[in-house]
């Protein structure tokens, strides 16, 4: 039976392999969701003789940002993390990926830096990261400047992708609790875009090429945490990075990093991000084309379903709903419960439930 470009298979990495290489090789001294760049700036020395490590330029607030780049292949690859800074979960896993290249011996990851030239950026916004917010120093949101570019740090990562021209590019971001899978009671733990290029959302070949790495990465998951995937919202947003990359020709994979019940510290959804970007890296290192994307839409949609915490009555009053907000004080990250809700959320889900029974609240 003549087999169609939709069916070819999908060299898929071995789960139990990837577990071990991450246990093996992951980054200890960061943890949890605040990392700045004090936390990265020592853990370059350590790769300094397997990679080629530079500075890109400066942030607003004159923290370098640096690029690390290795391989020799053709196939030309740019990965960049904590655009949001506090959004962390991508460096945590860069740097695991970062210790497996320097260490390990596997042919996988021979046969990604044979085939192809990978550049990492892993923070490009260091002044939001150090304040833990979304924006950098001057309140610019990295990722809704890709068209005007006020931001140093928008212009860096413009230029040198300018100067780079890959093929391929991965967008890393974290997504908020409330983002769970639809059809499931499941958060998102991890989440994935192949950017619109415009309104009409038009499947260009930039984009099916985009969704076809998704798919390798969405089966690998699969074997792991099935039905913790989902696909984010392509709606198409003029000025955001992944949309006007895919536009100009740079097929941008994007990353959401979610939650995993109990994995406030995102360090479940770290492990799994890892999985997503070797198994990307070593799809792109193997294929011959990017045709097939069918089963990218068999990916079901992230659904906005989740509270962090519901209080539920058995009596007529209503429900109440938790969310947590994160604060640096005193030089720690604070997480506080503020209610957000009072309502009937019979078709919300709370990570963690507390039923009162008839009882004066």
């Amino acid at each position: 039976m003549r087999i169609s470009k939709q069916d070819k298979p999908v060299q898929i990495l071995s789960s139990v392999v990837l577990k071990k290489i991450f246990e093996d090789q992951k980054e200890t001294s960061l943890f949890g969701k605040w990392i700045t760049f004090k936390d990265i700036e020592k853990l370059f020395l350590k790769h300094q003789e397997v990679f080629e490590i530079t500075q890109l330029g400066f942030s607003e607030q004159q923290r370098p940002i640096y690029k690390l780049k290795i391989g020799s292949g053709k196939k030309r690859i740019l990965l960049w993390s904590q655009m949001h800074g506090n959004e962390s979960t991508g460096t945590k896993a860069l740097f695991d990926i970062f210790n497996c290249f320097s260490n390990c011996n596997n042919q996988e990851f021979k046969t990604i830096l044979e085939k192809c030239t990978l550049v990492f950026i892993p923070m490009l916004n260091p002044d939001g990261s150090q304040a833990y917010t979304r924006v950098n120093a001057n309140n610019i949101d990295l990722n809704r400047d890709a068209v005007d570019r006020v931001a140093k740090e928008s212009n860096l990562l413009r230029n040198y992708l300018e100067e780079f021209d890959p093929q391929f590019c991965f967008n890393l971001h974290d997504q908020r609790t409330i983002f769970g899978v639809e059809g499931t009671r499941n958060p998102a733990t991890i989440s994935f875009l192949a950017p619109s290029e415009e309104e009409t959302r038009a499947l260009t070949t930039g984009r099916k090429q985009t969704m076809n790495v998704i798919v390798a990465m969405n089966l690998l998951l699969q074997n792991s945490i099935p039905n913790y995937i989902g696909r984010y919202t392509d709606e198409f947003y003029p000025t955001a990075t992944g949309d006007n990359f895919q536009k100009l020709g740079y097929n941008t994979i994007l990353i959401e990093s979610g939650h995993y019940p109990d994995d406030y510290q995102r360090e479940t959804s770290r492990q799994y991000t890892f999985y997503s970007i070797l198994q990307g890296l070593h799809h792109i290192a193997k294929a011959d084309n990017f045709d097939a994307y069918e089963s990218y839409f068999k990916i079901p949609n992230n659904e906005k379903m989740f509270y962090d915490v519901i209080h539920r009555f058995s009596d007529s009053k209503k429900d109440v709903a938790y969310q947590y907000k994160d604060e640096i004080i005193n030089e720690k990250l604070i997480s506080k419960l503020e209610k957000l809700e009072e309502n009937d959320l019979k078709t919300k889900i709370g990570h963690h439930e507390i039923v009162f029974e008839s009882i004066n609240y």
